[in-house]
C-alpha cells in the first residue's frame, strides 16, 4: 500500500509540473476578449496613398505624414508666413501639387467647414427648385441661423445659399431632412469623403456643431488635406461655385402686415456672406473664387478657400487658428502664388478613386468603430490555439499514463 501511495503521489507531482506551466503559458499568450475602452483606443492611423503606392503610404505622399511644417526649400522662394494654427495646407489646385503644409493629415474639429462636404454631397442630389418644409427641431438648432420657420416651405437653392453664405445651421439640418434624414445624410457624406479619398474625415453632423451635439474630435473630424480635396472637388460644379461666390441674397420669409396688405404672399430679407475675402468685402482678395469659414470654441478658427491669379489656382486650408482667418489666408495664398513652379512639391492632392487603403475607415453613420479586440491579432490567436492544443495533448498523455499505472497497481 505504501508503494501504491508513493506511486500515486509521484504521478500527481509529475502531472502538476507539466500542466501548471502549460496553463500559465497559455494564459499569458491568450488575448483579452473584451473591447478596449474608447478613451484608450488609438486614433485612426495615417492612411494609404494613391493607386500603385504601397498600402501603408500616406494619402498624397510620404512627406505628408509629417506632423510639423513640411516644405522643400528652394532658392528665391520667400519663407513661409508665420501662422499660429494647428494645421494648414497650400496647394496648386490645377495640378494638385501640395506646395507646403503643417500637420496636413492631423485630425481636427471642422466647425462649419464641414458644410463644404454637406454641399458636395447634396448639391448633385437635391433639385434646387424643390420646396422643403423644415421641422421645428431644425428651426431650433443651436448657433448661427437664417431664421427658418415650419410655417413656410423653402426652395432647396434658398437653403444652400443660407448654408454656404452665412453658415446657417438650421438650413443645414433642413437640407439633411430633405435628403431623407440625418442618418442617411451622414452616411452619404462619409461615403462621399471616402470616394474622393478624404480619409481623415468623419462627419458627425451636417453643420459642424460639436460640443452642442455631444461630439468630440473622435466622433467628428477632418484635416487640412481633406478640406482642400473637398473644396477642390466641389468647385468643379457650377451650382456649388454659385453658392460659394454669392455675396448678397434675398432670403424668403413670411410676409409682414404691410406686405400682406399689398397682396404679397411671400416676404423676405437680405442675407450677406461671411467670407470676408470675396470682392467688396473688408479683406477682399483679388481673384478669390470662394471659400468657407468656421468657428466653435472647441475647433477655434477654420477656413478653406480658392483663388485664381495669372491663370493659376491656389487652394489653402487652415485649422485650429488663433484668430479670424482672413489675414492668415491672405499670407498663405500670396506665398502659394509666389512659390508655385519654383518649389518641389511635398505631395499631391489625389484624384477620386481607390487608394488601395487597408486601414479601417470611420463608420458611415458618424460613430467611430469600437476599439479593436486584442484577439484581432492573428499571431496571438495562433499562440492561444497552439498552446491550448499542445497542453490538451500533453494532459491526455499524462492521464493515459496515470490510468495505465493504476490498473497495474490494482492487478498486483
Amino acid at each position: 500500500m505504501r508503494a501504491e501511495r508513493r506511486e500515486r503521489t509521484s504521478v500527481r507531482r509529475a502531472l502538476t509540473m507539466i500542466t501548471v506551466p502549460l496553463t500559465s503559458a497559455s494564459l499569458a499568450a491568450a488575448p483579452a476578449f473584451t473591447a478596449a475602452p474608447a478613451a484608450a483606443a488609438a486614433p485612426p492611423a495615417r492612411l494609404a496613398g494613391p493607386p500603385g503606392a504601397a498600402p501603408d503610404d500616406t494619402v498624397g505622399g510620404p512627406q505628408l505624414a509629417g506632423r510639423g511644417v513640411v516644405l522643400n526649400r528652394a532658392p528665391g522662394v520667400p519663407a513661409l508666413p508665420k501662422v499660429t494654427a494647428g494645421s494648414y495646407l497650400i496647394a496648386d489646385a490645377d495640378t494638385g501639387d501640395v506646395l507646403a503644409a503643417k500637420d496636413p493629415h492631423g485630425q481636427y474639429l471642422p466647425a462649419s467647414t464641414i458644410k463644404t462636404l454637406t454641399a458636395l454631397t447634396l448639391v448633385p442630389k437635391l433639385d434646387p427648385n424643390r420646396l422643403v418644409q423644415p421641422s421645428q427641431a431644425a428651426c431650433n438648432v443651436e448657433g448661427t441661423k437664417v431664421g427658418l420657420t415650419p410655417k413656410m416651405r423653402y426652395k432647396v437653392s434658398d437653403l444652400f445659399h443660407a448654408m454656404l453664405m452665412m453658415s446657417a445651421n438650421d438650413a443645414s439640418v433642413t437640407l439633411a431632412e430633405a435628403h431623407g434624414g440625418m442618418r442617411k445624410t451622414l452616411a452619404d457624406m462619409n461615403a462621399e469623403a471616402r470616394r474622393i479619398n478624404a480619409r481623415d474625415t468623419l462627419a458627425g453632423s451636417p453643420n459642424g456643431l460639436d460640443k452642442d451635439l455631444g461630439l468630440s474630435v473622435r466622433t467628428q473630424h477632418t484635416s487640412a488635406y481633406d478640406l482642400a480635396l473637398i473644396l477642390r472637388e466641389g468647385m468643379k460644379h457650377p451650382a456649388y461655385r454659385q453658392y460659394m461666390q454669392a455675396i448678397d441674397y434675398k432670403f424668403p420669409a413670411p410676409p409682414t402686415k404691410q406686405e400682406r396688405k399689398k397682396g404679397k404672399k411671400v416676404g423676405g430679407y437680405p442675407i450677406h456672406t461671411h467670407n470676408r475675402m470675396l470682392p467688396g468685402e473688408r479683406h477682399s482678395y483679388t481673384g478669390m473664387l470662394g471659400g468657407k469659414n468656421g468657428y466653435t470654441i472647441a475647433a477655434q478658427q477654420t477656413f478653406v478657400a480658392q483663388a485664381r491669379r495669372g491663370g493659376h489656382t491656389i487652394v489653402i486650408s487652415l485649422m485650429k487658428a488663433d484668430q479670424p482667418p482672413s489675414e492668415y489666408a491672405t499670407d498663405l495664398l500670396n506665398w502659394g502664388f509666389a512659390a508655385r513652379g519654383k518649389v518641389e512639391p511635398v505631395g499631391a492632392l489625389v484624384a477620386p478613386g481607390s487608394t488601395g487603403q487597408k486601414g479601417r475607415d470611420a463608420a458611415a453613420d458618424g460613430v467611430l468603430p469600437d476599439a479593436p479586440l486584442a484577439s484581432d491579432d492573428a499571431s496571438r490567436k495562433w499562440l492561444l490555439v497552439g498552446g491550448g492544443a499542445t497542453g490538451a495533448l500533453l494532459a491526455i498523455a499524462v492521464l493515459f499514463v496515470v490510468l495505465r499505472r493504476r490498473r497495474r497497481l490494482e492487478s498486483r
